[in-house]
């Protein structure tokens, strides 16, 4: 099994992808917290169960380090549990769907003239513009196209 991305990891702790990276990183803590059994009694086995890492990166999303340890916590718990592997992995695939293009932005603008804000970039969120209506158009002689006294 492929570990999992450390930049995916941080972006989801990060809050990257709106609800959907919310419901992802949700799943991943809610995968982690589950017992943790070892194929073949894991006799003198050690290997974390990747919960304290989880915390860890919840409360420094930025750090690296700590999406590097959630990784690898991830990867050695995927090795010593089935069961967890198979879920990892289905979990994985869900998650590689929150953030598309691996961070790239593509931002497009047509229809003509905008009469309204236009913000380009990327997993925007709890957005809202409080902005006044255009001006109605005018004609040639500078009289409102919509003035009912025409």
């Amino acid at each position: 099994m492929d570990p999992v991305s450390v930049g995916l990891l941080a972006a989801l702790a990060g809050g990257a992808g709106g609800e959907v990276g919310q419901q992802a990183w949700a799943g991943l803590s809610a995968l982690v917290r589950r017992p943790f059994r070892r194929d073949g009694g894991g006799q003198g086995l050690a290997g974390s169960s990747g919960e304290a890492e989880l915390v860890h990166l919840s409360e420094d999303p930025g750090d690296q380090g700590r999406a590097q340890a959630l990784s690898t916590a991830l990867a050695v718990r995927a090795e010593l549990d089935e069961d967890f592997r198979t879920r990892l992995a289905a979990w994985q695939e869900q998650a590689k769907l929150v953030l598309t293009g691996d961070g790239a932005v593509t931002n497009t603008v047509s229809g003509g003239t905008q009469n309204g804000p236009v913000v380009q970039g990327r997993d925007f969120s709890h957005l809202t513009f409080t902005t006044t209506p255009p001006p109605p158009p005018t004609d040639a002689t500078g009289d409102s196209a919509a003035d009912p006294a025409r």
